[in-house]
């Protein structure tokens, strides 16, 4: 169950199928992955797109589509310990979270770097369900150490779970016969019969990856393709389409999500001395809550917040229609002072902008910003320097991403 899905996942392979576990849906959507463009993330078998990467973007944008996250890390946490074990592994507070609540979230190392994000899922007084990218159970077991009432369960391949996104998707669950999804607010769960089932095993949460009006779907894996069915059967006549990990990227850069592997490395993994980042300088400083008791990582946040953060991860409105990828960025035309680097960038179809997310140093944040963007056209190379503006606000956000009961479409 996860809000923000986040892990780096490998480029396309022509054998990734013969090597890794397929997904709960993967008989429906081997069907419908016309150019076969598989990779792969973490064991399975998994969708870079299916048709077309750009039509799938609009499907999300326009209509409704469906994302496979089977593969996302899915970590159970019961026992009267389980909430103090995660308040004292994540930044944020868990003892303010409600049942049938879900609450993005982020882990550190004692030195502060960031180990991982996810979501916490609030499933009754002493049951919790983290989800992430990565795998982290050794990390929670760690955590764990010094605990006595807690069990901890890797439920990541025993849960088929399905992200619903865009602008008709409440349409279609209505249609499916989910009674009552219109007044689903975003970060809550409900729970569905399905199949005549009467134990409910369809869990249903608001929460995505686009910054769009979306919903993810989680039940057990025997049920799995009967849920696809009955969403595909009622999204039928919306277009209902799947979209893979190519169309994923650029709807979350517009909503200006960050994700693994392209804004931060996870502090695990890493070699260089600092090519990792902090909560602060992603941004992410109202994850992290001074008030509470102690977590991982807390002394060294204190003194960062204290002192201030090297860089920080900004978002760039760029002149022209040349996205700026993997472009340095400077404090003046002429390139002479290296400020920053660009992270993620691409034009925005909806925005009408060429975006970007890049990572500044802070103590250039108030001064010009320059971009030098490398490009191909006709076989040959060029480059030029261009005016970048920060932005404060996502590139997207529609009202109806937040709208409860959401305006039919």
């Amino acid at each position: 169950m996860k809000a923000n899905i986040k892990a780096k996942k490998s480029k396309t392979d022509p054998y990734a199928g013969e090597r890794l576990k397929q997904s709960h849906f993967h008989p429906r959507q081997a069907e419908l992955n016309l150019r076969e463009a598989w990779s792969s993330w973490n064991g399975y078998k998994f969708a870079d797109y299916y048709y077309d990467e750009e039509y799938e973007y609009f499907c999300i944008r326009n209509s409704c589509a469906t994302y496979d996250i089977c593969p996302m890390q899915k970590y159970s946490l019961s026992g009267a310990d389980a909430e103090a074990i995660l308040n004292r592994m994540v930044t944020r507070d868990i003892t303010k979270l409600k049942q049938d609540r879900v609450t993005y979230v982020c882990w550190c190392t004692d030195e502060g770097r960031l180990v991982d994000d996810g979501t916490i899922f609030k499933l009754g007084p002493d049951s919790f369900l983290l989800t992430c990218g990565s795998p982290s159970l050794a990390w929670l077991r760690k955590s764990a150490f010094g605990f006595d009432d807690v069990q901890i369960v890797d439920l990541s391949d025993d849960i088929a779970a399905l992200s619903f996104q865009g602008p008709t998707t409440c349409e279609v669950l209505k249609k499916m016969g989910l009674e009552g999804i219109e007044t689903l607010k975003p970060f809550n769960i409900m729970h569905f019969d399905i199949a005549g089932s009467s134990d409910q095993p369809l869990m249903v949460s608001r929460t995505g990856f686009t910054g769009d009006l979306g919903y993810e779907l989680w039940i057990v894996p025997e049920l799995a393709l009967t849920l696809w069915d009955a969403l595909y059967e009622a999204g039928d006549d919306y277009g209902i389409q799947p979209y893979g990990e190519a169309a994923t990227n650029m709807a979350r850069l517009e909503a200006g999500f960050i994700m693994p592997g392209m804004e931060f490395n996870e502090a695990l993994k890493t070699i260089h001395y600092k090519y990792d980042q902090t909560p602060f300088e992603l941004n992410l400083d109202w994850l992290v809550d001074f008030k509470k008791p102690h977590f991982n990582g807390r002394s060294a946040l204190l003194k960062e917040r204290d002192q201030g953060s090297e860089y920080r991860l900004v978002k760039l409105d760029i002149e022209g229609n040349k996205p700026a990828e993997e472009s340095y960025l400077y404090a003046e035309e002429g390139c002479e002072t290296e400020i920053g680097y660009v992270t993620s960038a691409m034009w925005s179809p909806v925005v009408k902008a060429n975006i970007a997310l890049a990572m500044i140093k802070s103590k250039y944040l108030k001064g010009d910003i320059w971009a030098e963007i490398y490009y191909g056209k006709e076989l040959r190379h060029h480059n030029k320097v261009v005016r970048c503006q920060m932005q404060e606000t996502p590139f997207w956000s529609p009202d109806r991403a937040r709208a409860t009961p959401p305006l039919a479409f």
